[in-house]
């Protein structure tokens, strides 16, 4: 059996895309390394007319490989794209060195920067189900019962060990971060109840969220300039003039983030799933600011909050010349972009001001009329909203008055877009008091 190489931070990186060298994602690729705790040695870069089916690499580049391990000594290569199970098995056998591909160096990034008890689960959920896909053939002298007189018997193979202790691991972490996910959502519907407007800083990994969040809350949230400084999700109150709010900063994304990890942060995402506005800070300075906006535009679509009314913050902006902060408005003078530096504070005061602009509407008050079908609906009013009064309207349905905040874009939307309703005004009648 082929045994793992042990430790060792000494990398060789390897960045060979189908579709040609792509420079900055090299770029961002070696910061990977450096925030994982790598020293890179030597890159090995170029470009790839087809993927070999067992090294991903041709037979040419992996002696090359080969060749740039043994010369700088290195204690393991990073390949900046998705290996397969069996490509990493078959370099790591002809290379005699451990190899990490993109997702797995991630993965080791988030289990150094988790902090608290839900982060370390779900990080240890993503490396589970990351791990359950390598272990086929892993332990190939035990993966069968050998045959003969005297060795048939009864008994599971180590293989099949191994699956069975993930499986159980899998189940009891899925078990205790759903007992965390009904906590946090108690703390929702409790902002909910309390009409307190909850604004969700989203954002490209670096580009500065938690900078932003300390400044506006003078919170002490660890900060630095590397990639994913920050995993574990913070809530503070933040007051402006006479509106109060929650803001809440999440994990960062990056570019072909691992689906294990979309999945085990849900419900930690799920926070700017449900708030009722969404910060996305941006880079300014960032040369590929177009498509990480597009990154995060497409996360944000995973976990279903692309529909929540979203201002653009692009920060760092004593970076660039002859830019000062700024507010940029639509053709009907609604917000869409501001322009801010969160280290020096410049701009801070004009995006609280568009935070008061959007959010302190006040507190909106209907008088609804809802059918027996829209039982649900009803039920989300008694968990998100104040009910000063509710009646049988004689027909099956009820007649209630209900009180919320009108920065609750998110209830008033289900108010209006009831899914029972053919039309609006067929199932919902709305009438101020």
């Amino acid at each position: 059996m082929f045994d793992r190489p042990g430790i060792g931070s000494r990398a060789v990186l390897v960045h060979m895309p189908l579709a040609g060298p792509d420079q900055e994602d090299l770029d961002e690729f070696r910061l990977l390394s450096l925030s994982a705790g790598a020293e890179a040695v030597a890159t090995l870069a170029g470009r790839l007319r087809a993927v070999d089916p067992r090294f991903y690499i041709g037979q040419g580049k992996l002696e090359e490989l080969a060749e740039a391990v043994k010369v700088h000594e290195a204690d393991l290569v990073l390949f900046n794209h998705a290996l397969t199970p069996s490509q990493e098995r078959n370099l790591e056998k002809a290379l005699n060195i451990r190899v990490v591909d993109r997702n797995g160096l991630i993965l080791d990034i988030f289990a150094q920067r988790a902090r608290s008890f839900e982060g370390r689960l779900q990080v240890e959920l993503a490396q589970l189900k990351h791990l359950s896909t390598r272990l086929v053939r892993g332990w190939t002298h035990l993966e069968r019962q050998k045959g003969g007189i005297g060795l048939r018997g009864p008994g599971e193979t180590q293989l099949e060990t191994d699956k069975r202790l993930l499986a159980n691991r899998i189940r009891q972490i899925q078990k205790r971060l759903q007992q965390v996910e009904v906590q946090r959502d108690q703390g929702r519907q409790a902002r909910r109840r309390a009409q307190v407007p909850v604004v969700g800083l989203v954002g490209y990994t670096n580009a500065g969220k938690s900078t932003l969040f300390n400044a506006l809350t003078r919170a002490d949230v660890y900060a630095a300039d590397q990639l994913f400084a920050t995993l574990d999700p913070t809530l503070r109150r933040l007051s402006t003039g006479g509106l109060d709010m929650v803001l809440a900063d999440t994990v960062g994304f990056i570019r072909h983030l691992p689906h294990e990890l979309v999945a085990a942060f849900r419900s930690t995402l799920q926070e700017s799933a449900e708030a009722d506005l969404l910060l996305h800070v941006v880079d300014a300075t960032d040369e590929r600011m177009d498509e990480t906006i597009a990154e995060v535009r497409q996360v944000l679509a995973e976990i279903g909050a692309d529909r929540i009314p979203c201002i653009e913050v692009y920060n760092k902006v004593d970076g660039l010349d002859g830019v000062v902060p700024h507010v940029e408005r639509d053709a009907s003078g609604r917000p869409g972009r501001v322009w801010i530096s969160a280290r020096s504070g410049g701009g801070l005061d004009l995006l609280k001001g568009l935070l008061e602009e959007v959010l302190g509407g006040g507190v909106e008050r209907r008088i609804l009329t809802l059918t027996a079908g829209q039982g649900q609906l009803r039920a989300r009013l008694y968990r998100e909203a104040r009910i000063l009064w509710d009646e049988p309207d004689g027909e099956g349905g009820w007649r209630l008055s209900v009180e919320f905040p009108a920065s609750a874009r998110a209830l008033r939307r289900a108010i209006g877009d009831a899914p029972e309703r053919a039309d609006c005004e067929d199932l919902l009648t709305v009438s101020p008091r």
